[in-house]
């Protein structure tokens, strides 16, 4: 008696076929949006973290050009002004700039590089501009603020020269561009505030 042999495999039908493509669409999707918003939040972080970077680079220099304000050769005294002025001023006390001398070389002057630096805040192209006799120029971008105070030893606010032992900088940095997750919040900011210590100050 011959064999019969019966095929009972059968193939996907039209239906199987459009659930699977379905199912398959809805996990790609998924997949790409989960992708996309893992990119949007790298992009965000990476801006927190430059912003961070630049405030915290410009608090660094700014505050360490402080801390040598002041400094002269004792054996080579200067006279910033005139005779009717003979104190060397290392910060002059002033509310739109950030001044600072010092006679790094101890040659009795200040026209050396860097002893004689000016700070000042461009509002309207955010950022801290720096001179040091050369025209004031980008010194950190992506600025919001940048403020001081002179402050005396307790910690009280002071217009006079003489009375200066400490400066009170303010730093605030923005991003670059806005929360992607948060349209219309505007960019992240972060503010840094350190008080400094002219150390060559007290000397006077």
């Amino acid at each position: 008696m011959a064999n019969i042999s019966v095929n009972t495999s059968s193939g996907l039908t039209l239906i199987e076929l459009m659930i699977s493509l379905s199912i398959g669409m809805i996990i790609l999707g998924a997949l790409t949006t989960m992708f996309i918003m893992q990119r949007k939040a790298y992009s965000t972080q990476e801006q927190v973290i430059e912003m961070t970077q630049i405030a915290r680079a410009a608090m660094d220099m700014i505050g360490r050009e402080v801390r040598m304000a002041g400094y002269f050769n004792p054996a080579n005294p200067m006279q910033r002004d005139s005779s009717a002025n003979p104190h060397f001023v290392g910060i002059p006390a002033s509310i739109s700039r950030l001044e600072i001398l010092a006679d790094l070389t101890g040659d009795g002057d200040t026209v050396d590089v860097n002893e004689h630096i000016i700070y000042t805040f461009d509002s309207a192209n955010r950022m801290i501009r720096r001179n040091t006799g050369g025209g004031a120029q980008p010194f950190a971008e992506n600025i919001q603020a940048f403020s001081f105070m002179c402050l005396d030893g307790n910690g009280n606010p002071v217009t006079t020269d003489a009375a200066i032992r400490k400066i009170r900088i303010t730093i605030t940095a923005r991003t670059v561009k806005s929360d992607p997750h948060h349209p219309g919040a505007g960019a992240g900011t972060i503010t840094l505030v350190e008080d400094v210590f002219p150390r060559n100050l007290v000397l006077r």
